[in-house]
């Protein structure tokens, strides 16, 4: 009765979606190791789908936003170290980690920036730093292009946010065609392959680490979202063009870049210098030793990048 009352207050507070911190009326569909997370689940529930995400520490927000095909657990080291400076927010999105997959759900990035938002808006953060990763840099720039005044500081990790050039092209083509759609539903791809293969440190890649990326996919259903992503890469080609279109509107904000130079993907000058054309203000952390996933190489540097905004706010 008790769990009702409280489920009907917080419906009034939230009448398009509900936040359940202590209830714990979802469920973890896997287990990881709770010294490697040892984080409190907290849920958005939204159309019958219940997004997961991590709330830890008080003060300015943090909003920590993954990609492909990764959730909340990457950012684990990050958030140990930070949560007793700032407020710790790093979601999953909707088919990935421990959240749910919606029903009639595309996985597209324009999709997971509405749940983004849908998070934001219910748990009322406001003047938030926003940290960004791989696809996690258009779904979070799309969101403070729309609201610059709810984005205080931007952290840059090996992102883009713009329509791809010829080698995006052919990845997207490859990894989000047919082969790709076998390679990801059939056999896990991503996570199996991709993952360890983006992390620089051999003594990075445990087995209870790489189990944790690859234990949220365990039916080809469950995957979908890690074949859409690299076919959004073209198909979302407008979206993006929008995007940047618009990131002249954050240009006030201070952004500092932490840049992995071993990344296949992103680890090229060019990256840094377009970026520079839009952000000319913005300090630069490169990492020699690092490669894609680099909150598993490097979680430090991120930490550093994170501080260093922190303090140009207060």
């Amino acid at each position: 009765m008790m769990v009702r009352i409280i489920c009907s207050l917080l419906a009034a507070a939230y009448p398009t979606h509900y936040i359940y911190y202590m209830l714990q009326r979802h469920k973890r569909t896997f287990q990881v190791d709770a010294q490697e997370y040892p984080f409190e689940d907290h849920w958005l529930e939204k159309d019958g789908t219940a997004l997961h995400f991590i709330d830890e520490g008080d003060g300015v927000p943090v909003l920590m936003l993954h990609g492909n095909p990764t959730w909340s657990f990457l950012y684990r080291r990050i958030i140990v170290s930070l949560r007793g400076k700032c407020r710790c927010i790093a979601p999953d999105y909707p088919g990935f980690g421990y959240s749910g997959h919606p029903p009639a759900y595309s996985y597209t990035p324009e999709e997971h920036a509405r749940w983004i938002k849908a998070l934001i808006e219910s748990l009322r953060i406001d003047r938030c730093i926003l940290v960004v990763q791989d696809w996690g840099g258009p779904i979070g720039l799309s969101l403070a292009v729309d609201h610059p005044g709810r984005f205080a500081g931007i952290v840059l990790c090996n992102s883009w946010c713009w329509p791809p050039m010829l080698n995006a092209l052919i990845f997207s083509w490859i990894m989000g065609g047919p082969l790709g759609n076998y390679l990801h539903l059939r056999h896990n791809f991503f996570a199996r392959v991709i993952v360890p293969w983006g992390i620089y440190h051999k003594e990075t890649r445990l087995p209870s680490v790489l189990k944790a990326y690859t234990d949220p996919f365990p039916t080809p259903e469950s995957r979908m979202g890690t074949y859409v992503f690299p076919r959004s890469i073209r198909t979302s080609s407008a979206w993006l063009k929008d995007i940047e279109s618009r990131l002249y509107m954050l240009r006030n904000k201070p952004v500092y870049m932490v840049w992995a130079m071993k990344d296949p993907a992103f680890g090229k000058k060019y990256y840094i210098r377009r970026w520079k054309k839009y952000f000319p203000d913005a300090r630069l952390d490169m990492v020699s030793d690092a490669s894609h996933y680099l909150q598993e190489d490097c979680p430090e540097r991120v930490v550093n990048a994170i501080e260093n905004v922190l303090k140009i706010l207060k």
